[in-house]
């Protein structure tokens, strides 16, 4: 008997796709409502941080250390006899190296004291919109990490499961997919819960987003209270002023 294979009815297709969530105005989903993590919740606005499994204890201390000794390093090779007998291809490539390895320091030491820690979703039932907070860092360290906030129209929002793989994140993940009006051509995703090892977390997040945007009663204590570490101020979420105020507020 041949095996019948699922794929998503979304277009294209998101990569390691597992399953798509039932439609959002649908009451009868199997999953009880239920929040991973929380900021706030009212009868407004409510707002879901998303905490990448990173480790992030120590990494800050490991690439100074590795800074200031590669510094030091170098100032004793600048002046040793082999540098300065080297030949000239040598020499590049000592530079090169030292470069490469610069880099990669700085790239540590930004992603542990810069990057915002659980950059959040805001949902906003008033408005139906739906604000995510995104830094776009890049794997060139030397260039800035700028902060988008994006703005969708909830009712454009599908919900979909995927499978992680990596050998540091296991388990599955929840992405919104935005799509064009009316149709299931999607045209913008972004991940709404990093990766958990339970589907069921993730399938009741999902319900439980579904029917706070749709005015339901959905219970408002989180299953994780406990706020991850930020080492530094550098590390906090700031939303600009006047989106700040839109995605907490209801039009006039």
């Amino acid at each position: 008997m041949s095996q019948e294979w699922k794929s998503s009815k979304l277009t294209p297709q998101v990569e390691k796709w597992e399953e798509d969530l039932p439609e959002k105005y649908d009451l009868q989903q199997p999953t009880a409502p239920r929040l991973i993590r929380a900021n706030e919740i009212n009868d407004i606005w409510m707002e879901i941080p998303r905490y990448e499994n990173i480790t992030w204890h120590g990494m800050w201390i490991i690439s100074i250390l590795s800074i200031l000794s590669l510094f030091t390093y170098c100032s004793l090779f600048q002046f040793s006899e082999f540098y300065s007998e080297a030949t000239l291809d040598s020499k590049i490539f000592i530079l090169v190296a030292i470069f490469s390895f610069l880099s990669i320091c700085m790239f540590i030491l930004k992603m542990a004291l810069f990057v915002p820690r659980g950059t959040p979703v805001r949902f906003n039932r008033k408005r139906q919109k739906v604000y995510v907070y995104e830094h776009q860092r890049s794997i060139w360290p030397w260039m800035r990490w700028p902060t988008v906030i994006k703005v969708f129209d909830w009712t454009d929002i599908h919900g979909e499961i995927t499978r992680q793989s990596g050998r540091y994140d296991q388990g599955f993940r929840l992405s919104g997919a935005v799509c064009k009006r009316g149709t299931y051509d999607v045209s913008d995703r972004f991940i709404l819960s990093w990766t958990v090892g339970n589907k069921q977390l993730l399938r009741g997040l999902w319900n439980h987003c579904c029917l706070y945007m749709q005015y339901k009663l959905v219970p408002e204590t989180p299953l994780l209270t406990r706020k991850p570490l930020s080492w530094t101020p550098l590390n906090t979420v700031r939303w600009p002023e006047d989106l700040d105020k839109e995605s907490k507020t209801a039009p006039e």
